[in-house]
């Protein structure tokens, strides 16, 4: 099952951000829900899902923004062909850079639902995927990965969470297919009821040249460098997901969008919900998605705020890029945009977009 997006300017962060201070490049907070757009084709992960667009989900009461931005599901009616829920894709895109969210809540650690925050480049997987929050049914920790072409492997070491795969080709030998390069958070406070449960925290995702880090921090102990503006990765010490070894970030992640989305069942919740335990509750998973709404009234995310920063380096210019194309370095970004119609498709640990 395929779906169609449109990629849209890209802003491009070059050059390695390792130990560099940050700059505020784009806050998601202002207008928040007017920085993405609504998709609304059938899953492609084949989820018992409608995905509605801007105008359905706030008459509906699925998203809001008073105070700060919720996007939530459907959990008062019956749905026999589907839950009604959100998935949102951001206008801008990025090759380098760090992106901080603030949650208060997340839709994880319920049976059925499969909620994911990530970032996509064009032509998948030429262009990569990074898997910031995601998890199935009643996961206990968070799961993050990355889905590349040939070509990057991930080293055991200097992070704290533990690897699953190493491997971040999407069909790389001995692994599942799509699996990619897998890392499981060491905290149960990094996902669902664990991390809904201790009042939420911030994930930071550092993208270099070198390597792509995640950090989660429960709220009470988030540095105090990302509450003034001023986030140093440097300080932060070792982070839960260090994706670096046998991989040219430069090369396998370029324009990478951010997306939030919560489907139910599908490849992955769906397919593992006889060996979860979910079974219990329904024959599929399927079934008790369609008939029990009130399920799913903790089924949603409550983002206090999103930022994107880019390094002080000199060396980090910014840069406009064509999805799909090479690179070309200029001192200000084109203000002509420049959109690619594309293929999405999501598997069973990761959602994937292939230009068409």
């Amino acid at each position: 099952m395929h779906v169609f997006s449109t990629l849209f300017p890209v802003l491009g962060f070059s050059a390695q951000l390792a130990t560099a201070a940050y700059t505020l490049r784009d806050d998601y907070g202002p207008s928040f829900f007017d920085k993405f757009t609504f998709f609304t084709a059938p899953d492609p992960t084949n989820g018992f899902v409608k995905y509605v667009d801007r105008q359905t989900a706030q008459n509906s009461g699925l998203i809001s923004t008073d105070g700060s931005i919720r996007m939530g599901v459907d959990s008062t009616n019956v749905a026999p062909g589907g839950r009604q829920s959100v998935r949102i894709t951001s206008n801008q895109a990025y090759d380098r850079g760090l992106f901080i969210l603030d949650l208060d809540h997340m839709p994880g650690g319920i049976c059925g639902t499969w909620p994911a925050f990530w970032l996509v480049g064009p032509n998948w997987p030429n262009n990569g995927e990074v898997d910031i929050i995601e998890g199935v049914n009643d996961q206990s920790k968070n799961k993050m990965a990355l889905h590349t072409s040939d070509g990057c492997k991930i080293d055991n070491t200097g992070f704290s969470g533990s690897l699953t795969t190493s491997n971040c080709f999407i069909s790389a030998p001995g692994q599942d297919a799509n699996a990619g390069c897998g890392i499981e958070a060491p905290s149960p406070q990094s996902y669902g009821t664990g991390f809904n449960g201790n009042g939420g925290g911030v994930f930071a995702t550092e993208i270099t040249g070198s390597a792509i880090s995640i950090w989660f921090f429960p709220h009470g102990r988030v540095p105090g460098d990302i509450g003034s503006g001023n986030p140093n990765p440097s300080s932060w010490g070792t982070p839960d997901g260090r994706f670096a070894g046998a991989c040219d970030i430069n090369a396998h992640f370029k324009g990478l969008q951010i997306v939030f989305d919560t489907t139910f069942c599908g490849d992955w919740a769906g397919g593992v919900w006889g060996s979860s335990g979910c079974a219990s509750k329904a024959g599929s998973c399927q079934d008790f998605v369609a008939n029990n709404p009130s399920a799913f009234t903790d089924a949603f995310w409550k983002i206090n705020s999103l930022k994107v920063y880019q390094s002080n380096n000199a060396a980090n210019v910014l840069q406009q890029t064509s999805p799909g194309s090479v690179h070309i370095p200029s001192s200000t970004p084109s203000s002509t945009p420049t959109t690619t119609t594309s293929y999405v498709k999501r598997h069973h640990q990761g959602r994937h977009a292939h230009i068409m």
